[in-house]
């Protein structure tokens, strides 16, 4: 299945990549295979291979990595506006 469209990179890529040492890492297939570089929408799934994979159970000690669903809610800043006047 593809999983990055982008660059076109399908998860048995990504599952070799970790099997064969080329990648131990996210930050590394992004940087070896180009995943979620340009618009970014594949990192969960790509995070998802890697976790069935069992590099971040091998690597960082987690053994399902999880990804929050809900996004929290912007928080407003409030905005000051200077007028410009002439010399």
């Amino acid at each position: 299945m593809i999983v990055c469209v982008c660059k076109s990179v399908s998860d048995r890529v990504i599952r070799a990549s970790i099997r064969d040492g080329v990648a131990s890492s996210f930050d590394e297939l992004q940087f070896e295979l180009g995943v979620a570089t340009c618009c970014g929408k594949c990192e969960a799934s790509v995070r998802d291979v890697m976790a069935q994979s069992g590099a971040c159970a091998n690597l960082c000690g987690v053994a399902a990595h999880h990804h929050p669903q809900v996004q929290p809610a912007p928080v407003a800043v409030p905005l000051t506006f200077y007028e410009r006047k002439a010399a």
